[in-house]
């Protein structure tokens, strides 16, 4: 009896196990059929619609409407002297605006390639005292053994002969605002770094 059992329970688990590998393997199939769409073997082309009409819109905004010529007397009509072009009205004086338009400035003159916000008279003067101030930086760097500075000191020391070099040369454009900067950095540069007097 016992037997039996057992040959009945195995029957029905290799009946399940089979069921369930045939269900699987239903699945893998299923899933392995690709989708195709149906044509009609030897059908007719399919119709391609027209494309729209293309809108091509005027490059010119408006036309101009040409000017309006005067009518052609036909020969029947007696022929008329020309009307003279009647004489502008007189126009009404003004009267003052309550809210006036603020005056317009001047106009600008063309640009030099010279940069010069000093008047002509001074000129002479303001080089004068660049150039000495330029001249006591230099004493003042020829006074300082570079050998004998840190790297700090000669980058310093570096920057106020190049504020002078650049001093100089804004001087030979006329660029005396910025030449003046120039010597007066150079100065100070210069100051710091010489010994005491």
């Amino acid at each position: 009896m016992h037997r039996c059992t057992n040959a009945r329970t195995r029957r029905r688990r290799r009946a399940i196990g089979a069921l369930v590998h045939l269900c699987v393997c239903a699945l893998l199939a299923s899933g392995c059929v690709r989708a195709r769409a149906k044509t009609l073997p030897n059908g007719p082309p399919l119709d391609v619609p027209a494309p729209p009409p293309r809108i091509v819109l005027p490059v010119e905004a408006a036309a101009e409407a040409p000017a309006a010529q005067p009518p052609v007397p036909s020969p029947e009509e007696p022929r008329r002297a020309p009307a003279r072009p009647r004489p502008a009205p007189a126009a009404p004086a003004e009267t003052p605006r309550v809210a006036e338009e603020p005056p317009r400035p001047a106009a600008t003159p063309p640009a030099t390639t010279t940069l010069q916000t000093t008047p002509a008279a001074e000129q002479g003067e303001v080089e004068r005292s660049i150039r000495a101030t330029m001249t006591r930086a230099s004493a003042d760097l020829n006074r300082i053994d570079y050998r004998a500075l840190n790297k700090d000191a000669r980058t310093q020391y570096d920057t106020a002969k190049r504020f002078i070099q650049q001093a100089e040369d804004a001087i030979r454009m006329k660029n005396l605002p910025f030449a003046k900067n120039l010597a007066d950095k150079a100065a100070v540069l210069a100051a710091q770094l010489s010994p005491s007097k």
